[in-house]
């Protein structure tokens, strides 16, 4: 009679376990179709993004969570850098990567990153470092966007901001920290940062983070780091002190390269040489001979900002500007506001390419 009864429990054990295996594979097959897709990206996409290999997420064994934050992202299938980089940053090999602002490159580090990120530790494990504060938002969004089904916790510090604010929250639990390089000295020179168990560290724009303007600041920062780390690194151009940092720092990188020209596809560009007392008058002459959506003008000083947008404003057109001498937060209002159409031209003296309009 007992042999009897373990039978039977056995034959609803095992019923039930067969009967979860099925629910599983269920799940298994099901999942994307519970995702909450965004409307399909209807925008012209040119051959820098469209000229792929094929290949699609799943492919480079990504978590199913991550997999979900980059669907639910909007992002259906790897760009060409994203297919070139994310396989070989995941192999935990050095990338040196050329490629055009606005194909991707984001993604292409940021995937990797979260991926090899444990969120069972309370550390610091991935920095990344950018030139701007812009860029560095726009950055720490893009991956708090990728891991909100991931129990990873993503930092974004800059200049400009309350530094103890910053000190604050570094002593909770943060795994990835979004940094441009002067914010991150000051907090690891003050011991707040403690980057012993960062591994990995991703130089975006590194062009400009090794121009004079950062001098020394990213061997200082490395001089931080564990000596086995992984070193990721993004650049649109390729002058001599990124050979050199590459030479000083980077083991047997992996390079990839898929720039043929600076500017994108469907770009075209215009050089008018213009006297200093012209330029209202050029600036006056687009305005009201073409028709802009909207236009960004960079100047070369703060006070040049604030003085050309007065101009064009008593001219009649509607413009916002900021520049670096403004608080972050007023900063951050301008631009959301010109991001959702609320004005055509914005002045400015930062380098906001990096920004998807």
């Amino acid at each position: 009679m007992m042999t009897e009864t373990h039978i039977n429990s056995n034959h609803v054990l095992n019923s039930g376990l067969n009967a979860k295996s099925e629910i599983d594979k269920m799940d298994d097959v099901g999942w994307k179709a519970k995702l909450k897709i965004p409307p399909k990206d209807k925008r012209i996409k040119t051959s820098d993004v469209t000229d792929t290999r094929g290949n699609e997420f799943e492919e480079f064994c990504l978590k199913r969570e991550l997999l979900m934050g980059i669907f639910e992202k909007g992002w259906e299938k790897p760009s060409p850098i994203q297919e070139a980089s994310i396989p070989i940053a995941l192999s935990g090999k050095d990338v040196l990567a050329r490629a055009k602002n606005g194909t991707g490159k984001t993604g292409a580090y940021s995937i990797p990153v979260l991926e090899q990120v444990d969120p069972r530790k309370d550390v610091i494990q991935a920095l990344v470092i950018v030139p701007t504060r812009e860029l560095a938002l726009q950055t720490s969004q893009i991956c708090i966007e990728l891991a909100k089904h991931m129990d990873i916790k993503v930092m974004v510090t800059t200049g400009g901001t309350d530094l103890r604010d910053d000190i604050m929250r570094i002593y909770q639990k943060v795994q990835v920290i979004i940094a441009t390089p002067g914010r991150i000295l000051d907090l690891m020179d003050k011991n707040v940062a403690n980057m012993d168990h960062c591994k990995i560290l991703v130089l975006d724009e590194a062009d400009k983070l090794l121009s004079q303007d950062f001098k020394g600041m990213l061997d200082h920062v490395i001089s931080r780091l564990p000596h086995e780390r992984q070193i990721l690194l993004y650049s649109a151009t390729f002058p001599l002190t990124v050979k050199q940092f590459m030479e000083k720092h980077l083991r047997d990188p992996y390079e990839i390269n898929l720039m043929e020209e600076l500017t994108l596809k469907g770009v075209t560009q215009y050089y008018a040489f213009v006297q200093e007392r012209q330029k209202v008058h050029c600036l006056n002459t687009l305005f009201s001979k073409l028709q802009i959506t909207q236009s960004i003008i960079f100047c070369n000083s703060t006070q040049r900002v604030e003085l050309l947008a007065k101009k064009i404003t008593d001219l009649g057109y509607c413009c916002y500007y900021i520049h670096a001498k403004m608080a972050q937060a007023h900063r951050n209002r301008v631009f959301h506001d010109f991001r959702a159409g609320l004005c055509r031209n914005l002045f400015t003296d930062a380098p906001v390419h990096g920004h998807k309009y």
